[in-house]
Protein backbone atom coordinates (compact mmCIF):
# COMPACT_ATOMS: atom_id res chain seq x y z
CA UNK A 1 0.00 0.00 0.00
CA UNK A 2 1.48 3.80 -1.16
CA UNK A 3 1.48 6.80 1.34
CA UNK A 4 -1.18 7.86 -0.91
CA UNK A 5 -3.62 5.21 -0.14
CA UNK A 6 -3.18 5.49 3.14
CA UNK A 7 -3.32 9.33 3.50
CA UNK A 8 -6.73 8.80 0.96
CA UNK A 9 -8.24 6.31 3.77
CA UNK A 10 -7.88 8.58 6.52
CA UNK A 11 -9.95 11.28 4.48
CA UNK A 12 -12.58 9.01 5.25
CA UNK A 13 -11.53 8.99 9.03
CA UNK A 14 -12.34 12.82 9.50
CA UNK A 15 -15.33 12.51 7.88
CA UNK A 16 -16.40 9.68 10.41
CA UNK A 17 -15.25 12.22 13.11
CA UNK A 18 -17.62 14.71 11.75
CA UNK A 19 -20.86 12.62 11.60
CA UNK A 20 -20.08 11.23 15.23
CA UNK A 21 -19.05 15.11 16.51
CA UNK A 22 -22.17 16.22 14.29
CA UNK A 23 -24.38 13.51 16.21
CA UNK A 24 -23.33 13.98 19.69
CA UNK A 25 -24.37 18.00 19.02
CA UNK A 26 -28.05 17.38 17.47
CA UNK A 27 -29.00 14.45 19.63
CA UNK A 28 -26.85 15.50 22.86
CA UNK A 29 -25.13 11.66 22.89
CA UNK A 30 -21.69 11.89 24.50
CA UNK A 31 -20.98 8.47 23.48
CA UNK A 32 -21.18 9.84 20.43
CA UNK A 33 -18.37 12.44 21.34
CA UNK A 34 -16.20 10.01 22.83
CA UNK A 35 -16.25 7.89 19.50
CA UNK A 36 -15.89 11.46 17.64
CA UNK A 37 -12.83 11.74 19.32
CA UNK A 38 -11.26 8.57 19.35
CA UNK A 39 -11.88 8.28 15.40
CA UNK A 40 -9.93 11.82 15.19
CA UNK A 41 -7.14 10.24 17.69
CA UNK A 42 -7.05 7.47 15.44
CA UNK A 43 -6.94 9.66 12.31
CA UNK A 44 -4.17 11.55 13.38
CA UNK A 45 -2.11 8.52 14.27
CA UNK A 46 -2.41 7.17 10.57
CA UNK A 47 -2.23 10.64 8.95
CA UNK A 48 1.60 10.75 11.04
CA UNK A 49 2.20 7.39 9.85
CA UNK A 50 1.17 8.21 6.09
CA UNK A 51 3.41 11.47 6.25
CA UNK A 52 6.57 9.59 7.98
CA UNK A 53 6.20 6.63 5.18
CA UNK A 54 6.06 9.37 2.47
CA UNK A 55 9.06 11.08 3.80
CA UNK A 56 10.94 7.83 4.17
CA UNK A 57 9.95 6.47 0.77
CA UNK A 58 11.20 9.64 -0.64
CA UNK A 59 14.60 8.77 0.24
CA UNK A 60 14.05 5.02 -1.26
CA UNK A 61 13.44 6.73 -4.30
CA UNK A 62 16.56 8.83 -4.21
CA UNK A 63 15.19 11.87 -3.84
CA UNK A 64 15.00 12.38 -0.28
CA UNK A 65 13.27 15.46 1.15
CA UNK A 66 10.52 16.68 4.01
CA UNK A 67 6.79 16.05 2.27
CA UNK A 68 5.94 19.82 2.58
CA UNK A 69 6.95 20.40 -1.15
CA UNK A 70 3.96 21.21 -3.44
CA UNK A 71 0.53 21.22 -2.97
CA UNK A 72 -0.25 17.82 -2.18
CA UNK A 73 2.46 17.33 0.55
CA UNK A 74 1.21 20.91 1.77
CA UNK A 75 -2.71 20.01 1.95
CA UNK A 76 -2.03 16.74 3.98
CA UNK A 77 0.54 18.58 6.39
CA UNK A 78 -2.45 21.25 6.78
CA UNK A 79 -5.25 18.52 7.58
CA UNK A 80 -2.35 16.94 9.89
CA UNK A 81 -1.80 20.37 11.59
CA UNK A 82 -5.37 21.77 12.04
CA UNK A 83 -6.32 17.68 13.86
CA UNK A 84 -2.94 18.25 15.93
CA UNK A 85 -4.03 21.45 17.23
CA UNK A 86 -7.66 21.05 17.38
CA UNK A 87 -7.36 17.48 19.61
CA UNK A 88 -5.03 20.09 22.02
CA UNK A 89 -8.04 22.35 22.59
CA UNK A 90 -10.12 18.95 23.16
CA UNK A 91 -8.28 18.21 25.58
CA UNK A 92 -7.48 21.68 27.29
CA UNK A 93 -10.99 22.83 27.76
CA UNK A 94 -12.69 19.75 27.72
CA UNK A 95 -15.57 20.79 25.25
CA UNK A 96 -15.73 18.57 21.72
CA UNK A 97 -18.26 20.87 19.92
CA UNK A 98 -15.42 22.43 18.26
CA UNK A 99 -15.26 19.27 16.48
CA UNK A 100 -17.71 19.23 14.36
CA UNK A 101 -16.60 22.70 13.10
CA UNK A 102 -12.83 22.30 12.38
CA UNK A 103 -13.21 18.48 11.11
CA UNK A 104 -15.27 19.59 7.94
CA UNK A 105 -11.71 21.58 7.03
CA UNK A 106 -9.32 18.92 7.71
CA UNK A 107 -11.85 16.80 5.73
CA UNK A 108 -12.28 18.49 2.75
CA UNK A 109 -8.25 19.30 2.77
CA UNK A 110 -7.71 15.87 2.66
CA UNK A 111 -10.37 15.10 -0.04
CA UNK A 112 -9.16 17.92 -2.43
CA UNK A 113 -5.32 16.76 -2.22
CA UNK A 114 -6.33 12.78 -2.17
CA UNK A 115 -9.40 12.94 -4.85
CA UNK A 116 -8.53 16.02 -7.12
CA UNK A 117 -7.97 15.26 -11.13
CA UNK A 118 -5.71 18.31 -11.10
CA UNK A 119 -3.82 17.67 -8.18
CA UNK A 120 -0.14 14.75 -8.95
CA UNK A 121 0.01 12.48 -5.39
CA UNK A 122 3.39 10.90 -6.72
CA UNK A 123 6.55 11.51 -4.68
CA UNK A 124 8.61 14.39 -7.29
CA UNK A 125 12.47 15.38 -7.46
CA UNK A 126 12.51 18.76 -5.76
CA UNK A 127 12.70 21.55 -8.12
CA UNK A 128 16.28 23.17 -7.06
CA UNK A 129 14.69 26.82 -5.55
CA UNK A 130 13.44 24.46 -2.73
CA UNK A 131 16.61 22.51 -2.27
CA UNK A 132 17.28 24.31 0.66
CA UNK A 133 17.31 23.36 4.49
CA UNK A 134 14.88 26.59 4.89
CA UNK A 135 12.33 24.50 3.30
CA UNK A 136 10.71 22.62 6.37
CA UNK A 137 11.25 25.83 8.86
CA UNK A 138 9.43 28.03 6.42
CA UNK A 139 6.70 25.10 5.47
CA UNK A 140 6.00 24.25 9.13
CA UNK A 141 5.60 27.89 10.65
CA UNK A 142 3.49 29.02 7.92
CA UNK A 143 1.28 25.84 8.05
CA UNK A 144 0.93 25.89 11.51
CA UNK A 145 0.50 29.12 11.54
CA UNK A 146 -2.40 28.36 9.05
CA UNK A 147 -3.93 25.42 11.27
CA UNK A 148 -3.95 27.97 14.23
CA UNK A 149 -6.38 30.58 11.88
CA UNK A 150 -8.35 27.74 10.34
CA UNK A 151 -9.39 27.12 14.36
CA UNK A 152 -9.46 30.76 15.05
CA UNK A 153 -12.07 31.27 11.61
CA UNK A 154 -14.06 28.08 13.20
CA UNK A 155 -14.31 29.55 17.02
CA UNK A 156 -15.67 33.34 15.29
CA UNK A 157 -18.50 31.09 13.74
CA UNK A 158 -19.38 29.39 16.92
CA UNK A 159 -19.03 32.53 18.25
CA UNK A 160 -22.12 33.48 16.05
CA UNK A 161 -23.83 30.17 16.50
CA UNK A 162 -23.74 31.00 20.22
CA UNK A 163 -25.20 34.32 20.18
CA UNK A 164 -28.71 33.41 18.64
CA UNK A 165 -28.78 31.32 21.90
CA UNK A 166 -31.77 32.25 24.18
CA UNK A 167 -31.87 31.78 27.84
CA UNK A 168 -35.40 29.70 27.03
CA UNK A 169 -34.50 28.14 23.72
CA UNK A 170 -33.85 24.70 23.32
CA UNK A 171 -31.52 23.82 20.27
CA UNK A 172 -29.10 21.63 22.04
CA UNK A 173 -27.02 21.95 19.20
CA UNK A 174 -26.46 25.83 20.27
CA UNK A 175 -26.32 24.95 24.00
CA UNK A 176 -23.37 22.54 23.86
CA UNK A 177 -21.02 25.41 22.65
CA UNK A 178 -19.23 27.28 24.99
CA UNK A 179 -20.15 30.37 26.12
CA UNK A 180 -19.20 34.19 23.83
CA UNK A 181 -16.32 35.26 26.41
CA UNK A 182 -14.75 31.33 26.06
CA UNK A 183 -15.00 31.09 22.29
CA UNK A 184 -13.80 34.53 22.54
CA UNK A 185 -10.34 34.34 24.82
CA UNK A 186 -10.07 31.08 22.48
CA UNK A 187 -10.19 32.92 19.22
CA UNK A 188 -7.38 35.46 20.53
CA UNK A 189 -5.20 32.89 21.46
CA UNK A 190 -5.47 31.06 18.54
CA UNK A 191 -4.51 34.51 16.49
CA UNK A 192 -1.91 35.11 19.05
CA UNK A 193 -0.69 31.77 17.80
CA UNK A 194 -1.13 31.54 14.39
CA UNK A 195 0.25 35.47 13.94
CA UNK A 196 3.34 34.42 16.16
CA UNK A 197 3.97 31.53 13.39
CA UNK A 198 2.96 33.15 10.32
CA UNK A 199 5.93 36.20 11.57
CA UNK A 200 8.19 33.36 11.49
CA UNK A 201 7.21 31.71 8.44
CA UNK A 202 7.65 35.23 6.76
CA UNK A 203 10.84 35.58 8.31
CA UNK A 204 12.39 32.30 7.22
CA UNK A 205 10.67 32.52 3.62
CA UNK A 206 12.41 36.05 3.39
CA UNK A 207 16.05 34.19 4.54
CA UNK A 208 15.36 31.29 2.00
CA UNK A 209 14.58 33.78 -0.90
CA UNK A 210 17.85 36.04 -0.32
CA UNK A 211 19.94 32.33 -0.63
CA UNK A 212 17.71 30.98 -3.89
CA UNK A 213 16.74 34.43 -5.55
CA UNK A 214 19.24 36.99 -4.32
CA UNK A 215 16.87 39.41 -2.68
CA UNK A 216 14.76 39.16 0.61
CA UNK A 217 11.63 40.44 -0.97
CA UNK A 218 10.05 40.85 -4.49
CA UNK A 219 6.45 41.66 -4.28
CA UNK A 220 5.36 38.12 -5.47
CA UNK A 221 1.76 37.47 -4.98
CA UNK A 222 2.02 35.11 -2.70
CA UNK A 223 4.39 37.50 -0.47
CA UNK A 224 1.99 39.97 -1.01
CA UNK A 225 -0.75 38.50 0.34
CA UNK A 226 1.02 36.74 3.30
CA UNK A 227 1.74 40.54 3.98
CA UNK A 228 -1.91 41.63 3.94
CA UNK A 229 -2.82 38.58 5.99
CA UNK A 230 -0.20 39.27 8.44
CA UNK A 231 -1.05 43.06 8.57
CA UNK A 232 -4.84 42.11 9.09
CA UNK A 233 -4.58 39.32 11.91
CA UNK A 234 -2.24 42.50 13.47
CA UNK A 235 -5.03 44.67 13.46
CA UNK A 236 -6.84 42.35 15.29
CA UNK A 237 -4.16 41.90 18.07
CA UNK A 238 -3.88 45.55 18.29
CA UNK A 239 -7.59 45.97 18.55
CA UNK A 240 -8.32 43.65 21.15
CA UNK A 241 -5.00 44.56 22.86
CA UNK A 242 -4.87 48.25 22.76
CA UNK A 243 -8.39 49.65 21.30
CA UNK A 244 -10.08 46.74 23.94
CA UNK A 245 -12.12 45.49 21.56
CA UNK A 246 -14.10 42.06 21.84
CA UNK A 247 -16.72 39.60 20.75
CA UNK A 248 -18.73 40.52 17.32
CA UNK A 249 -16.00 42.66 15.69
CA UNK A 250 -13.36 40.77 16.39
CA UNK A 251 -14.89 37.33 15.12
CA UNK A 252 -15.59 39.78 12.01
CA UNK A 253 -11.70 40.11 11.26
CA UNK A 254 -11.01 36.32 12.46
CA UNK A 255 -13.35 34.99 9.40
CA UNK A 256 -11.62 37.90 6.93
CA UNK A 257 -8.25 37.14 7.90
CA UNK A 258 -9.25 33.76 6.97
CA UNK A 259 -10.16 34.40 3.85
CA UNK A 260 -7.20 36.22 3.39
CA UNK A 261 -5.25 33.38 4.19
CA UNK A 262 -7.26 30.81 1.98
CA UNK A 263 -6.64 33.45 -1.04
CA UNK A 264 -2.81 33.21 0.24
CA UNK A 265 -2.76 29.75 -0.33
CA UNK A 266 -5.02 28.73 -3.11
CA UNK A 267 -5.76 31.80 -5.39
CA UNK A 268 -2.05 33.39 -5.56
CA UNK A 269 -1.15 29.58 -7.14
CA UNK A 270 -2.94 31.01 -10.41
CA UNK A 271 -0.97 34.24 -10.53
CA UNK A 272 1.96 34.65 -12.08
CA UNK A 273 5.13 34.49 -9.56
CA UNK A 274 8.18 33.11 -8.04
CA UNK A 275 5.95 30.89 -6.19
CA UNK A 276 3.56 29.20 -8.99
CA UNK A 277 5.45 25.84 -8.53
CA UNK A 278 3.50 25.58 -5.34
CA UNK A 279 0.67 24.32 -7.80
Amino acid sequence: MSDAEILSYITFAYFFSFLAYLLMMVMGREAFGRAATIVTLAGLIGHSMGLIYRWVESYRLGIGHAPLSNLYESLIFFAWAIILLYLLIEWRTRNRSVGVFITPIAFLAMAYASYSPNINSRIQPLVPALKSNWLIAHVLTCFLGYAAFALAFCLSLMYFFKRMDKPSGKNLFVKLIPGTSILDDLNYQMVAIGFLLLTLGIITGSVWAHSAWGTYWSWDPKETWSLITWLVYAAFLHSRMVRGWRGKRLAVMSIVGFSCVLFTYFGVNYLAGLHSYAT
